[in-house]
């Protein structure tokens, strides 16, 4: 599978926004876009030219790709889901991607980001319903019980997110016991719950023409 390894404060300063792909120093005075809140590159400074209706809807699939770091393949097959399940399809395809298994334990709080929580979901460091889930893209069912691996709940990198998520708070549409490292993936997310900067029905717009 492809990934993206260059550096990743250059997405958010794309986008012109915090993606929060980065863990803690998302939080911090450390952040690049807070100092340099213009697009990357020599000319980043320059691009004023007025973006077309193709423009926007490019670039929010674009900005959802990379919070949620998801390879285009990957992105299309989504929608292509959720274009085929009845209710909205906009909704559906954040529904879709918030179930992953990496996009679960990052929002109960076991890691910082959600390449933090990849690497730990690849490192089988995670049990789903008492069973070893070693795969990131995993649909998480609803009511299913996830945990963390023993050796997995005193590590540094865990017990760092676990007292981060302790001051933020945890996802709403999840039962998580800090403490114990484990959690229930209660329901699904509604709409007035995620991100209210996403607007997903551009990426509708975008796939539909």
């Amino acid at each position: 599978m492809a990934r993206y390894l260059e550096a990743k404060c250059r997405l958010c300063r794309r986008e012109g926004e915090k993606l929060y792909i980065k863990g803690s120093k998302c939080y911090s005075d450390k952040c690049p876009i807070e100092r340099r809140p213009y697009a990357p590159g020599m000319h980043g400074q320059n691009r004023r030219s007025k973006v077309s209706d193709y423009g926007l809807q490019l670039r929010e699939k674009q900005k959802v790709k990379r919070i949620y770091g998801l390879q285009e393949k990957q992105f299309r097959s989504y929608f292509k889901s959720a274009d085929s399940m009845p209710g909205i399809t906009g909704l559906n395809l954040l529904q879709l991607i918030e179930a992953r298994l990496d996009n679960v334990i990052y929002r109960m709080g076991m890691a910082t980001s959600r390449t933090e929580a990849r690497q730990i979901v690849r490192h089988g460091l995670v049990k789903l319903n008492g069973k070893e889930a070693n795969i990131p893209s995993m649909r998480v069912p609803v009511g299913a019980r996830l945990e963390l691996a023993d050796s997995a709940k005193e590590h540094l990198r865990v017990t760092a997110a676990v007292e981060a998520a302790g001051n933020r708070g945890t996802a709403e549409w999840m039962d998580v016991d800090l403490p114990t490292r484990q959690g229930t993936f209660r329901e699904l997310p509604a709409r007035d719950q995620l991100d209210a900067g996403i607007r997903e029905q551009l990426i509708v717009e975008l796939y539909s023409k």
